[in-house]
């Protein structure tokens, strides 16, 4: 087989319209939380992912005092088929934008703080002191509060990736996404074996850092497949990982091709757990963030 016939393919014409089922029906975000961490960033000038990427679990996550920052702005350098995130060339890196994340998770009196970034590829040094100061900032202002980084991969570049280490984050995150043979169409730039090696020396340099990687299903991959990327996890000693149903923001995006059951996400959950994750978060609604103090909490302990 070719490699390009291994691809998933944009269709040029609209493919069928798959109904929702009921267990992806999430709840219209309400609450004093949502309303207050929304005004609160808007005025910081500061993103969230939450917004950025249409996250369905965004009412349930800030009514719980958790919330997920973007940082190096909001448009990325990388154009991955699955994400909303906008494209294009980035503003100048923005300093400051580390103490006004940490006014915000002061302001809010959040108790798990989940820092993220859009991929920063025109300088992945610069990227990762923002990572680092935001951690430290976080931690002067509101000592009680963890921070978890979900972190781009840094082109596979050893330096940033042992700043954000040194700023002893409560989670270190960088997500797979997908399986190997996906990974040209899923994630643009980026490389399976880079990924692995992250999470790899992530715990190589710091043995008692908590590590965490995500896997979405429903763009082509096989139960088979999903199983041999938890097995490559597990066997770098990642602690937490999240599996969750790829939704496709728009008709730009890589196509779904199926919703995974109930039934289908505990199996792979039951999968998942044979090879030594402290924790596996797997279910329809299920991104990154989610369940986030949670999981923080067991691999913890």
């Amino acid at each position: 087989m070719s490699a390009s016939s291994q691809l998933v393919q944009i269709e040029l014409a609209p493919p069928p319209r798959l109904p929702k089922p009921s267990w992806l029906r999430a709840k219209a975000p309400v609450g004093d939380n949502f309303h207050n961490l929304k005004k609160l960033a808007r005025g910081l000038g500061l993103h969230t992912v939450c917004e950025s990427a249409q996250c369905p679990n965004i009412g349930e996550c800030w009514n719980h005092r958790t919330a997920t920052f973007m940082l190096l702005g909001d448009i990325c350098t990388r154009r991955c088929g699955f994400c909303a995130v906008p494209k294009g060339r980035p503003e100048a890196i923005d300093w400051d934008e580390p103490r006004r994340v940490a006014e915000a998770v002061a302001t809010l009196g959040l108790r798990h703080a989940v820092v993220t970034s859009v991929n920063r590829d025109d300088d992945n040094v610069g990227g990762a002191k923002i990572f680092a100061e935001t951690i430290r900032q976080i931690r002067e202002l509101v000592p009680e509060c963890r921070v978890e980084v979900l972190i781009p991969d840094f082109q596979g570049l050893e330096e940033p990736l042992r700043i954000v280490l040194e700023a002893k984050p409560s989670v270190l995150n960088h997500n797979t996404e997908t399986v190997p043979r996906l990974y040209r169409a899923v994630r643009s730039g980026a490389r399976y074996e880079r990924t692995l090696d992250l999470l790899s020396n992530a715990k190589k340099w710091d043995p008692a850092m908590v590590t965490k990687s995500g896997v979405m299903v429903g763009i082509g991959e096989s139960m088979d497949e999903l199983i041999e990327v938890f097995r490559d996890l597990g066997g770098r000693g990642v602690d937490i990982l999240t599996v969750g149903q790829y939704l496709r923001p728009s008709k730009d995006h890589l196509p779904m091709t199926r919703f995974y059951t109930p039934a289908e996400f505990a199996f792979l959950k039951q999968e998942a757990l044979k090879f030594g994750f402290k924790h596996v978060e797997s279910g329809p609604l299920v991104r990154s963030s989610y369940h986030a103090h949670e999981q923080a909490d067991v691999a913890a302990g």
